[in-house]
């Protein structure tokens, strides 16, 4: 199955399927007609295309509210909109309600349960949005309609490869509007990597299964480095003169190191005392704004969204379903 997504995937780069002037000479029928004859060519079996083919539509694109989503917010705006009260409440009912089987997962897969249930809370609100458009017809409408497309024709042959590989159906794969699946809105990149069967009943559930959407989303952290032995990061206060090349997810010092530049706790009190631990400082929006010592759990989020204020969002929520301590 890679091999045959890394030649489709190297086929895409170079097709021009998806160039404006082809949406414009030709319709969605005749544009799958040609992601058919390409599929076939590279091997995907005659029963598969026929099989899947008739059942793929135009799906109609989401329209996005382009002033909200171009609205500037700083973090201090930002961080209570994306973790309001009330996901706050839902993410430790749901944590309390599922407290044993979290807690087992969470050992046996090496994530803290509030980290995966964070992560849940902002890239799906739990669940709420797992996807229910097939990912076959988003993909490809999507790269029709040249929206990333050259992305997207590769998302396309892989739920392909996948689909042919594991004996599903066109339904067993489903997506958002954006072609996210499931609890952690995987791609079908990232289900093909990190998708596992948490319960041993041989199938993979990431859309209405808790301990396969767990299980899931604990091994995409795990092998992004995850240490369960660690946390994520801490707020800090920082002197105003602080070296601006010190600033950054790239430079790593120790503790002792940034204590010696003038970094502190938040309360104003000493750094952990933990020798060799290697920690970045972050200000997002610069000294004025919320400053962090982040640790490599934080690059782990990164590595699934690099944005710091989606990790800080994780991080935010993480610390809510924290404390008060659930019993």
């Amino acid at each position: 199955m890679f091999l045959r997504i890394v030649i489709l995937t190297s086929l895409i780069i170079s097709t021009s399927l998806t160039t404006t002037q082809a949406q414009e000479r030709q319709s969605f029928d005749d544009y799958l007609n040609e992601l058919k004859a390409q599929a076939l060519q590279e091997g995907v079996a005659q029963a598969t295309i026929d099989q899947l083919f008739p059942q793929i539509k135009l799906f109609k694109k989401a329209v996005v509210n382009q002033d909200e989503a171009s609205s500037p917010q700083t973090l201090e705006q930002y961080l209570p909109n994306a973790v309001s009260e009330s996901l706050v409440a839902n993410a430790r009912q749901l944590y309390a309600g599922h407290k044993a089987q979290f807690d087992k997962l969470g050992k046996q897969y090496g994530v803290q349960p509030r980290f995966v249930i964070a992560f849940w809370g902002i890239v799906s609100q739990l669940g709420a949005d797992v996807g229910d458009y097939p990912v076959l017809s988003v993909t490809a409408s999507h790269a029709y309609r040249d929206d990333d497309a050259a992305s997207n024709l590769s998302q396309f042959f892989e739920a392909l490869a996948l689909i042919e590989s594991r004996g599903l159906k066109y339904h067993n794969l489903l997506s958002t509007w954006s072609g996210r699946m499931g609890f952690a809105h995987f791609t079908v990149s990232e289900f093909a990597k990190h998708a596992i069967d948490g319960n041993g009943d041989s199938a993979i559930n990431i859309w209405t299964n808790l301990d396969d959407a767990f299980a899931s989303t604990a091994t995409l952290l795990k092998k992004a480095g995850w240490n369960d032995q660690a946390t994520w990061g801490r707020q800090v206060q920082v002197p105003a003169d602080i070296d601006n090349n010190l600033i950054g997810i790239e430079t790593k010092r120790t503790f002792a190191q940034w204590q010696e530049s003038g970094v502190t706790r938040f309360d104003g009190s000493a750094l952990p005392n933990v020798p060799g631990m290697q920690v970045s400082l972050i200000m997002p929006e610069g000294i004025s704004s919320r400053k962090y010592l982040v640790y490599d759990n934080y690059r782990a989020l990164l590595s699934y969204n690099p944005s710091d204020y989606f990790a800080l969002s994780v991080t935010y929520l993480s610390e809510r379903i924290k404390y008060p301590a659930i019993k």
